[in-house]
């Protein structure tokens, strides 16, 4: 199953330590991992909320990655809020390293913007 995560900078950082094949551990107040299941989902996360925070260095990356389908049909997907877009699987941070072990191939960085933009290669 191909997936997509909207992503700020410390995270991706993270992601790089890794050699791009697994995601940080999850801070004690976010006991879900939830990976997008549309890029135009993670889009509107990465240009229209990561990349005007200042704490996100106003800057939002999307990364896109495979997982193993009969891993990821062990989550739910939710919608979140009422858009039909706004789907994500929500899969447990203890369960995290396990889905790490799933991801086929790398995670690769497919777009990038900064203060609302779009930033093209």
């Amino acid at each position: 199953m191909r997936l997509w995560r909207p992503v700020g900078p410390k995270e991706l950082a993270l992601i790089e330590k890794s050699a791009w094949r697994r995601f940080p551990p999850r801070l004690p107040e976010q006991p879900i991992f939830y990976p997008v299941l549309n890029f135009s989902y993670a889009e509107q996360i990465a240009r229209d909320w990561n990349s005007k925070r200042a704490d996100s260095d106003f800057s939002g990356y999307i990364v896109e990655f495979e997982v193993a389908d009969q891993i990821a049909a062990r989550y739910p997907a939710e919608t979140a809020g009422s858009a039909s877009i706004h789907r994500e699987l929500w899969v447990p941070a203890e369960e995290l390293e396990a889905f790490n072990d799933a991801i086929v191939g790398d995670i690769k960085v497919i777009a990038v913007y900064r203060d609302g933009a779009r930033i093209e290669d």
